[in-house]
């Protein structure tokens, strides 16, 4: 089972290089497997560099301080 509040904290920290370029993203869920789903919003929801800024942005930095296994997805609303 993955730490959910760490997870939480790592996506507070990458927010704020999200928020300085107008864009955000709000955690939709975490799953027990470790899938964290989450809402592009502002100038990120239409960037071309979306899934960019998914993968090697968040995602990475989430394996790198919470778990290895977790992947993120994004879901559109």
């Amino acid at each position: 089972m993955v730490d959910k509040e760490k997870i939480k904290d790592v996506l507070d920290k990458v927010r704020i290089s999200l928020q300085a370029d107008g864009g955000d993203a709000r955690l939709v869920e975490i799953t027990d497997e470790g899938v964290v789903k989450l809402q592009l919003m502002g100038a990120c929801a239409g960037c071309p560099m979306s899934q960019m800024t998914l993968k090697a942005g968040i995602e990475r930095a989430l394996r790198d301080h919470v778990d290895e296994s977790i992947v993120v997805e994004e879901v559109k609303q």
